[in-house]
């Protein structure tokens, strides 16, 4: 037991992962270990940990930790790992890149029906027993605009197309996708814009989307266009979008992500007519610990079997 590598699940939800370690060809090959988040790995784990899924670390740990080689991430998104200063240059890093592929598309999708379907205001009218007929808006035959056709964009075109929207988007390169209208590079993203009724954020935290999404590019679309951000909170210029949707310069946004979660309850977010605040709940799944310790196994085997592993974080290009 003492040769065998050793892993550390920091987590405060270990159970997913140790169970899928348990019924792997990999359980009689490692030693698992597990700590809360609030809790720092012990003088033994740094000297010997080799791999560990992690939400993070703090100043100063990891390059103390000599014999650390692989982190697994357990979100997709990996912008506060790459923002320390002491993550060492030869430590691998992988994100669960893919893991919301389940959830998210269909959350996406339930958001584009809240917008056309008046089904909120009929669960109003209800508490005050008033019959008020109302007009459900078609989304087939509208425009859905993907910035970052990724896993999660290609199932959300691949959806949205079944009920019969049209879809373009950008992605790196362009290169053409089934069931898209139109694929364009990002340098192209205001033409998608122009002619997008619905807009969706997908693209990843870096310094190229910080502010992404600002006056300049809210007026390059429609009047009665809405924007949905399940991206990242940085990739919009809040006062901007509070401007553009108070003065309807477009016709409003469904939020899933800010700069600051939870979203502080003075901010104006909050009270601005036109803009809903979900909170946050575009990958949640009542199995995702399930799925990304799947992942987890998959890479560990990976990484004991000297292979290369999956969804390797692109430092340069930030996820």
């Amino acid at each position: 037991m003492p040769d065998l590598p050793r892993i550390l699940l920091w987590t405060d939800t270990p159970k997913a992962f140790q169970d899928a370690i348990a019924v792997s060809s990999v359980n009689a090959r490692v030693q698992v270990e597990t700590l809360a988040r609030s809790e720092t790995p012990s003088q033994a784990q740094r000297v010997d940990v080799q791999a560990m899924l992690a939400w993070g670390a703090p100043p100063g740990l990891l390059p103390g930790m000599a014999k650390l080689r692989w982190v697994q991430a357990p979100t997709a998104g990996v912008e506060t790992w790459l923002a320390m200063p002491d993550l060492p240059a030869q430590l691998s890093l992988t994100c669960a890149r893919g893991t919301h592929a389940t959830a998210m598309p269909e959350n996406i999708l339930g958001a584009l029906f809240y917008l056309a379907k008046p089904y909120a205001g009929i669960a109003e009218d209800q508490t005050c027993s008033k019959w008020t007929r109302r007009v459900c808006t078609p989304l087939s035959g509208t425009t859905l605009g993907i910035l970052g056709l990724g896993a999660i964009g290609q199932e959300v075109a691949r959806m949205a197309n079944a009920i019969g929207m049209r879809v373009i988007g950008t992605r790196r390169g362009g290169a053409a996708l089934p069931g898209l209208a139109d694929v364009l590079p990002p340098e192209r993203t205001d033409e998608v814009l122009a002619q997008s009724n619905y807009v969706l954020l997908l693209l990843p935290a870096t310094p190229a989307t910080d502010n992404f999404i600002n006056a300049d590019r809210l007026a390059q679309m429609k009047p009665n266009a809405w924007l949905l951000n399940f991206g990242r909170g940085h990739l919009i210029v809040d006062a901007d979008l509070i401007t553009a949707v108070k003065s309807k310069r477009i016709a409003g946004a469904i939020l899933d992500v800010f700069r600051q979660e939870p979203l502080p309850v003075e901010h104006p977010f909050w009270t601005t007519e036109g803009i809903s605040v979900l909170p946050h709940i575009g990958g949640m799944h009542p199995q995702r610990d399930a799925i990304v310790a799947r992942l987890f196994v998959d890479n560990l085997t990976r990484f004991l079997d000297g292979k290369p592993l999956l969804h390797v974080v692109d430092r340069a290009a930030g996820y």
